[in-house]
């Protein structure tokens, strides 16, 4: 879980600073809602980066994690019609 949250910081601030580095060498000056102010473009820059950031989170296969925090062995119901396609 603390992996989970230093890699979407991580994101956030490489992507904080992707944005202000955008703007100051590319933004423009005139009718650009994102690129136009740094600010803007810095926030910007933030959320992509830690979108970017959560989607390297590790879960574990096979276990449903319930909000109880108890496992349960994951049945995947598609399991059947992989088998079968699998012997063509």
């Amino acid at each position: 879980m603390k992996k989970t949250w230093l890699l979407i910081g991580i994101g956030i601030a490489l992507g904080a600073v992707a944005g202000w580095l955008y703007w100051n060498y590319r933004g423009c000056t005139e009718g650009c809602a994102i690129t136009g102010h740094p600010v803007n473009s810095t926030l910007y820059g933030a959320l992509m980066g830690g979108l970017v950031g959560g989607m390297f989170k590790k879960e574990e296969k096979g276990a449903l994690r319930l909000r109880s925090g108890r496992e349960e062995e994951r049945k995947c119901p598609s399991a059947p019609l992989r088998a079968k396609t699998d012997e063509r």
